[in-house]
C-alpha cells in the first residue's frame, strides 16, 4: 500500500464527540482505534495512522472498511468476548437452515458450504466446535429404509386400535382372499383374562463377539472357544405375561406356529396381542390361521419399521451383556442367552415409550 493512500472516509462523529470518547476510553485497543481514525480526520493515509499506533498498513485499511461501514460499532466490538464472529446471527440461522436441508454433512462439504454461500473459512481444528455452538451433533447417521412410509407411527396406532376393537366380529386377521374354513377358536382356549401384550422377533446373537471393550496390561487377547450357532433365535418379549425364548431349526411357518404355541402355553386364558414385522413366515394365511386358533391376535408393524418393536432392544442389550462371556458349547450358550432373556424381559424399561405412545388408551383392557 502507497504512502499515500487516502480513501473516503465518512464521518460518523464529530471530531469533539471523537476527542470525548477518547478522553472516556479506558480499553487500550479502543484508545488505538479511536486514535487510528482522528489521524484520519486530520488527513494522514491509512498507512501513516496505522503506523502511529503500532499496525500495519493492512490493518489500517481493514480499520478504515469497518469504520465506513458501521462507524464506531464495527470497529470497536466487544473485545470482552473475544474475536467477532465471522458469521452473524442472522447469517448463522441462514446457515442452519442450509445444513438442515442437506443433512447429513461431511465436515469437507461444509467448509464448502462456508466459502460459497458466506465466503467464510474456518480452520479444521474449530469448525467442529463451531457446528457443536450451533445446535448440530456429530453422529453415525441412523439407516432409514427406503420402503418405511413417512406416517409409520399413525399406521401402527390405527392398527393397534383395531386389535382393540371388540365390535367387529370377524376374525382379526383374517383378509378377503383367504380360505373360510379354519379361522375358529381351538376348544380347550379361553380368551376372557384379559389381554396380554408381546413382541415378536428373530436375531442371531454368537457367543464370540469381541466387540466388548476390556482392560490389559499386555495384548488384547483372549482366548475362547470359538462356538458358533447356525440357527436363530426367535423370541416373544411380553409387557404383562411370561415371555418366551425358542432357538428352531429357521423360520419357517410350522416354526413360527410352533413358538406361538409355546407362547400360549405360557399365558394360558388369556387374549394375546403380539406385534411382530412383515417376514413372509409372519404373514402367510397358515401362521395367520393359525393364530386366530389359539386366540392370538397378531398386529404388523408398518414396512422397514423395526424401530418400532421394542425387542430390538432387547436383543441389543443380550448381545452386548452376552459377548465377554466365554462359553464352552452351543448348549451353554442357549442356557446363558435364555437366561438373559428372561431377566431382561422382565423390565417394561425396553417399552416404556411405546406403551406410552401406542398402549395407554387400552390398559384398562389388559390382564
Amino acid at each position: 500500500m502507497g504512502g499515500d493512500r487516502r480513501g473516503e472516509l465518512v464521518r460518523h462523529l464529530s471530531e469533539e464527540e471523537l476527542d470525548r470518547l477518547l478522553d472516556e476510553a479506558d480499553d487500550p485497543k479502543v484508545v488505538k482505534r479511536l486514535t487510528f481514525v482522528k489521524r484520519l480526520y486530520k488527513g494522514a493515509t491509512y498507512e501513516e495512522a496505522a503506523d502511529d499506533v503500532g499496525k500495519s498498513a493492512s490493518t489500517g485499511s481493514r480499520w478504515a472498511r469497518r469504520w465506513n461501514d458501521g462507524g464506531l460499532g464495527q470497529l470497536t466490538p466487544n473485545f470482552g468476548s473475544g474475536r467477532p464472529p465471522k458469521l452473524g446471527d442472522e447469517e448463522q440461522e441462514c446457515l442452519l437452515e442450509l445444513l438442515r436441508e442437506g443433512q447429513p454433512w461431511k465436515a469437507q462439504e461444509v467448509h464448502q458450504l462456508l466459502d460459497e454461500e458466506f465466503d467464510v473459512e474456518y480452520h479444521p481444528d474449530y469448525l467442529g466446535r463451531f457446528l457443536r455452538n450451533l445446535g448440530l451433533s456429530y453422529a453415525k447417521p441412523r439407516p432409514k429404509r427406503p420402503s418405511r412410509p413417512e406416517n409409520a407411527d399413525e399406521i401402527l396406532e390405527e392398527r393397534v386400535a383395531d386389535a382393540f376393537d371388540e365390535e367387529t366380529e370377524t376374525a382379526h386377521n383374517k383378509r378377503p382372499e383367504d380360505e373360510d374354513e379354519g379361522w375358529v377358536l381351538d376348544d380347550d382356549i379361553c380368551t376372557d383374562g384379559g389381554t396380554i401384550v408381546g413382541f415378536c422377533d428373530a436375531s442371531h446373537p454368537q457367543p464370540y463377539d469381541n466387540s466388548h471393550r476390556l482392560w490389559y496390561v499386555d495384548d488384547p487377547t483372549l482366548e475362547r472357544p470359538l462356538v458358533k450357532l447356525d440357527e436363530p433365535a426367535v423370541g416373544c418379549y411380553t409387557l404383562n405375561g411370561e415371555s418366551v425364548l425358542t432357538f428352531p431349526e429357521d423360520q419357517s411357518k410350522e416354526n413360527i406356529c410352533a413358538l406361538l404355541e409355546e407362547v400360549r402355553e405360557q399365558n394360558p386364558g388369556t387374549r394375546i396381542l403380539l406385534v411382530l414385522d412383515n417376514f413372509s413366515s409372519h404373514i402367510c394365511e397358515h401362521t395367520r390361521k393359525r393364530a386366530h386358533q389359539l386366540g392370538i391376535d397378531l398386529v404388523f408393524l408398518p414396512v422397514g419399521s423395526p424401530h418400532l418393536n421394542p425387542i430390538e432392544q432387547v436383543w441389543k442389550v443380550l448381545k452386548r451383556n452376552a459377548s465377554p462371556i466365554v462359553v464352552a458349547s452351543e448348549s451353554a450358550f442357549r442356557t446363558l442367552a435364555r437366561r438373559l432373556f428372561n431377566t431382561l424381559t422382565d423390565r417394561l424399561g425396553f417399552a416404556k415409550s411405546w406403551i406410552d405412545q401406542f398402549l395407554s388408551p387400552y390398559l384398562q383392557k389388559l390382564s
